[in-house]
C-alpha cells in the first residue's frame, strides 16, 4: 500500500453552505442541555486533578495519537497541555517513554470536555483542533464543530484558536461561524511549510494536497 495516497476531498458544496449562519445563530440563542456522561465527567475532574490551577491552559481537541500534543508540550513547558481524543486506541498508540510533564492525555469526548471546562469558569490559553472530520456532503453541516450545537461554548472558552485542515471550505465556514458569534475576523491562510504536527498533516501534505491554518484569539475586545 503507498503512504501518500489520501484522496482528494469531493463535495458538491462550492462555497460555504447556505444554511450555515442559521445554524450558528439558532445554536446561540438555543442552551444545549445534553446530559453530561458519566465517564466524561470522571476524565475531565481526574484531569482537572492533574493542573495545579496556575499554569495556563494549551487544549488539542481530538488529539487523535497524540503528535500534537507532544509537540505542543514541548514548545510551551509552561503550559498545561491537554490531549483530549474519544479513542482509547488512538491515546495510547506508539508513546515516548518520555512522555513531558505538562502533559495530559484525556480520553473523552469533546462535546462534554469543553462544556464542563465552561461550566468550571476555566479559560484556555491556546486551543488547537487539528484536521477535523470535515464531513464533506452537504447534509452533514450539522457534524461539522462550526455546526454543532456545542459551537458556543468554545467562545466561552477563549484563548487563541487555531484549527489545520485540508479542505478550505471547512475553514471558511469556521471563519463565518466566529465572526458571527464575535463580531471579528479570523486570518485564514495557506499553511507555512515546517514540520507537521499531525500524521494526517504529514500525509495530506506528502499526497500533494494544499493545506490550510485559521488563526483566532478569542481573547481580543
Amino acid at each position: 500500500m503507498m503512504y501518500a495516497n489520501s484522496k482528494d476531498i469531493h463535495t458538491a458544496q462550492a462555497g460555504p453552505h447556505d444554511k450555515l449562519a442559521e445554524i450558528v445563530l439558532r445554536h446561540r440563542d438555543a442552551a444545549f442541555r445534553k446530559p453530561y456522561a458519566p465517564w466524561n465527567v470522571a476524565a475531565f475532574e481526574a484531569a482537572m486533578q492533574r493542573w495545579d490551577g496556575v499554569a495556563p491552559i494549551l487544549l488539542d481537541a481530538g488529539c487523535g495519537v497524540g503528535w500534537s500534543s507532544l509537540q505542543l508540550a514541548r514548545a510551551y513547558p509552561d503550559h498545561f497541555v491537554l490531549g483530549v481524543d474519544q479513542s482509547e486506541d488512538r491515546l495510547v498508540r506508539g508513546k515516548p517513554l518520555d512522555v513531558s510533564e505538562n502533559l495530559c492525555f484525556v480520553r473523552a469526548d469533546l462535546v462534554d470536555f469543553w462544556r464542563l471546562l465552561a461550566e468550571r469558569g476555566i479559560k484556555l490559553s491556546r486551543h488547537y483542533i487539528l484536521y477535523p472530520n470535515p464531513w464533506p456532503k452537504i447534509g452533514q453541516l450539522a457534524r461539522r464543530w462550526h455546526g454543532h450545537a456545542v459551537f458556543p461554548t468554545l467562545l466561552e472558552l477563549g484563548g487563541v484558536l487555531e484549527s489545520r485542515s485540508n479542505w478550505r471550505i471547512y475553514l471558511e465556514e469556521l471563519a463565518l461561524a466566529l465572526e458571527l458569534l464575535s463580531g471579528r475576523t479570523a486570518l485564514l491562510e495557506d499553511l507555512p511549510a515546517g514540520e507537521p504536527m499531525t500524521p494526517f498533516e504529514r500525509k495530506y501534505r506528502d499526497s500533494g494536497q494544499p493545506l490550510y491554518r485559521l488563526r483566532m484569539d478569542l481573547n481580543r475586545p
